[in-house]
């Protein structure tokens, strides 16, 4: 079913979708398209999934998710067996706190709402669904929907997180995992989710700090804790934290340290082979370091979980709310 389509107690989610250039309401025309009030911008829908991009503002341009809808093409036999070979190695990746997160987050969202309506919660990202989200999109008495800038499996809307295409407090919450690494701008994009948030609305955030590039020329931003936290200045702290910690770090510096003398894909195919046989059990530490303040410091990633509020905390709070280990200077 289209997500057009999809109604719910709180009536349908089409109610919700705005142009993501103007803010003006759109309307669903003969051939599934939205065509917004003014009449002066056409947004296609494929396969059901509508894209709202602001191509003024955006690096991605719609014309280019029309080109891949016209092609459906079969994963290749070397394909199935790379994603054969990686589900069966170790992972060097190990997400100490985003299930236990998202089951806070469910429980919060549910009694903030009340027990006649469903709360609504943005998934901004959703790609193929990030550790421990399951825990909300499962849970029939919370209704999702997931955004992504590409088309995919678990994709409803397609947008660009700098301009999301919803209703000023459209949502009860909003998930932002692992995306703010990937956008050009993630003070606009945090912006987006403040709007689209209800009065008291809840966000979760997951971001990368110690971790090296892994979406090519799309991955731009690393933040420590303090810096996570100074983001979502604009929200009530709940709960943040080490999600990956220095174990999961190291790993990843030696499987990138390997892959530096690769000269070319079959080489660096080898290293990440190699560094998942070799390095995976260094994130076994986490559990452990996690405790430590010097592991704030040394984090593979954190986490943020917020309350909206109007006026933004101060800096000196920010500041004054550090807690990793302090200088690494001996005394």
């Amino acid at each position: 079913m289209s997500v057009c389509e999809r109604t719910s107690d709180r009536g349908s989610v089409s109610e919700l979708l705005r142009c993501p250039a103007t803010g003006q309401l759109l309307r669903q025309a003969a051939d599934g398209s939205l065509i917004r009030d003014d009449g002066r911008a056409i947004y296609p829908v494929i396969s059901g999934v509508p894209v709202l991009i602001n191509e003024g503002r955006s690096t991605f341009r719609i014309v280019d998710y029309q080109r891949v809808a016209r092609f459906s093409p079969t994963a290749s036999r070397r394909g199935r067996l790379a994603r054969s070979i990686d589900h069966h190695l170790p992972s060097l990746t190990l997400n100490m706190r985003s299930r236990e997160n998202f089951r806070l987050l469910a429980e919060l969202v549910r009694e903030q709402d009340g027990a006649d309506e469903r709360p609504r919660v943005l998934i901004v990202g959703a790609g193929d669904g990030g550790e421990g989200v399951d825990t909300l999109v499962d849970d029939m008495r919370i209704e999702c929907v997931e955004t992504d800038v590409a088309l995919g499996p678990r994709t409803q809307i397609v947008c660009d997180a700098h301009d999301l295409p919803f209703a000023d407090g459209a949502f009860d919450a909003v998930v932002c995992q692992a995306v703010l690494e990937h956008v050009l701008d993630p003070v606009r994009v945090v912006g987006e989710i403040h709007r689209v948030l209800a009065p008291g609305g809840l966000v979760y955030s997951e971001i990368p700090f110690m971790q090296q590039v892994h979406g090519g020329a799309y991955d731009v931003t690393r933040f420590s804790l303090i810096g996570h936290r100074r983001l979502y200045r604009l929200f009530d702290e709940v709960i943040s934290g080490v999600q990956g910690g220095p174990g999961m770090a190291l790993s990843w510096s030696l499987w990138y340290f390997l892959r530096s003398f690769a000269r070319s894909r079959k080489g660096r195919a080898i290293a990440f082979l190699a560094s998942r046989l070799a390095f995976s059990w260094l994130k076994y530490f986490d559990p452990w370091l996690g405790r430590s303040p010097a592991a704030v410091d040394a984090a593979s990633g954190t986490f943020f979980l917020g309350r909206r509020r109007e006026e933004a905390v101060s800096d000196e709070a920010i500041l004054a709310s550090y807690r990793g280990a302090g200088s690494c200077r001996p005394q």
